[in-house]
């Protein structure tokens, strides 16, 4: 049984300029920040990483009873009437946020092919508990304390003191060089995705490129997600720094969400570019719509997700005609999907199951990534994978690690992507790539 002390006060600073002052100090970062809604969780350093949220038990406060919570899926701590961070009091409705795990997970964790070396480099663990979170969420913003022993309130107060005398961040615009690839290579990959098509293999595949990006000069994490968060790009901005690499980007998929028994995910596939003017894009968005190609690759996944949450949920919602989801550089086919989930269904358990989708793989799943193995000249690592976050009362959510990139403060590596079927066009599909790049390349300030 592991035992988790966790101290949570209120706090009135913003919650990236109080990370950006605070990092200096951790090694271990973790980022998920939603740009459009209040779901931004920012951790420092690691307290415990463990390999499930069974049997663990969770005290909230100085002196507070003990409450015990089973494999993120149980009951949310009953509150106590008041909690006592050593000097800071909250009122109970806000002291109880749940201790808040981080798990960042690959796109094929299996996959016998090394990794570069800066995804390599990054462990496998599960779920981490940071020593420190950031929280703003629709109940406020809070400093959370996490610890194996009694939360020392000395160490509470210098946080608050800290997050409270934090300046406002400052953008930093990093110049860059982008080692080109091959267009033949993209070619001859291409070719192997279309004849697995053809031979009835698989009936769409998801190919990637990588690109080798150096900067002019050094760079930090900090300065990546100050730009991903205050620049244009719209989504889910994450980041997991370990040591001197971190792995970054800004998502616009939501995976799954889970307040509850309330279940929420996203299929998204299908793309277009965005117009310069809203009516240029009103036009593409219509055309898109209308695209045979790119309808039949979102029903790929549409099938999926309906067909997991059919599986493990009641009161499944999935409209039958997509929407739009326009970006700063590119617009998607888009379906929300909600449901309920059936008593003793995880996040965890939910996200195993959905992910991969047909949006980042292929299908049928297994097949495509089996194919993508042979087919792609690097591992992925992070890139595609399941990103996210669980508290201790099994809420939370996860997104996929698309937009993004890993670096080591000097150099690193961009990747984009883009689902292939009979259709595709070699020549269209590698433009597209480029367009999706431009969301993590805009982390430097381009």
């Amino acid at each position: 049984m592991t035992r988790i002390y966790t101290c949570n006060v209120p706090i009135e600073a913003d919650v990236v300029d109080a990370f950006c002052w605070l990092q200096k100090g951790f090694t271990d970062q973790f980022v998920y920040y939603d740009k459009q809604h209040p779901t931004r969780y920012l951790g420092l350093g690691r307290c415990i990483a463990l390999p499930s949220l069974r049997d663990v038990e969770y005290e909230y406060g100085e002196g507070s009873p003990l409450h015990e919570v089973a494999a993120g899926g149980g009951e949310a701590p009953a509150a106590s009437a008041d909690v006592d961070c050593g000097a800071t009091t909250a009122a109970a409705g806000e002291a109880d946020q749940p201790p808040v795990f981080f798990s960042f997970n690959r796109f094929d964790a299996t996959n016998p092919a090394p990794a570069d070396e800066l995804m390599a480099s990054f462990p496998r663990l599960r779920f981490m508990l940071p020593e420190i979170v950031l929280i703003e969420n629709e109940r406020g913003r809070f400093l959370q304390v996490n610890s194996l022993g009694p939360v020392y309130p000395g160490r509470v107060e210098r946080f608050v003191r800290m997050v409270a005398a934090a300046p406002h961040r400052q953008a930093v615009t990093i110049p860059f060089t982008l080692e080109p690839d091959s267009r033949e290579a993209w070619g001859v990959a291409m070719e192997a995705a279309l004849g697995a098509i053809e031979a009835g293999r698989v009936s769409k595949v998801v190919l990637s490129r990588r690109k080798r990006l150096v900067a002019e000069h050094p760079f930090s994490s900090k300065d990546l997600l100050v730009n991903l968060i205050d620049g244009d790009a719209r989504g889910t901005v994450l980041l997991y720094r370990y040591a001197d690499v971190f792995f970054c980007g800004c998502t616009p998929e939501l995976l799954v969400r889970k307040r509850g028994d309330v279940v929420e995910s996203m299929c998204l596939a299908g793309t277009c570019p965005a117009g310069a003017t809203p009516e240029a894009s009103t036009v593409l968005a219509e055309e898109l719509v209308a695209d045979g190609k790119n309808r039949a690759e979102h029903d790929y996944v549409v099938q999926l997700i309906r067909g997991v949450l059919d599986r493990v949920c009641y009161d499944v919602d999935v409209p039958a005609v997509p929407g739009i989801m326009t970006l700063a550089h590119v617009q998607h086919l888009y379906t929300p999907a909600r449901a309920r989930a059936l008593a003793g269904v995880t996040l965890s358990e939910l996200m195993e199951d959905l992910h991969p989708t047909p949006a980042v793989a292929g299908t049928p799943v297994g097949e495509a990534k089996m194919l993508l193995r042979s087919i792609e000249t690097y591992n992925r690592g992070f890139y595609a994978g399941a990103c996210g976050f669980v508290d201790g009362a099994g809420d939370g959510e996860f997104s996929v690690a698309l937009r993004t990139g890993v670096f080591d403060g000097e150099m690193g590596y961009v990747y984009g992507g883009c689902g292939i079927v009979g259709e595709s066009d070699v020549q269209a599909e590698y433009d597209e790539i480029d367009l999706k790049l431009r969301t993590i390349l805009s982390a430097f300030g381009a």
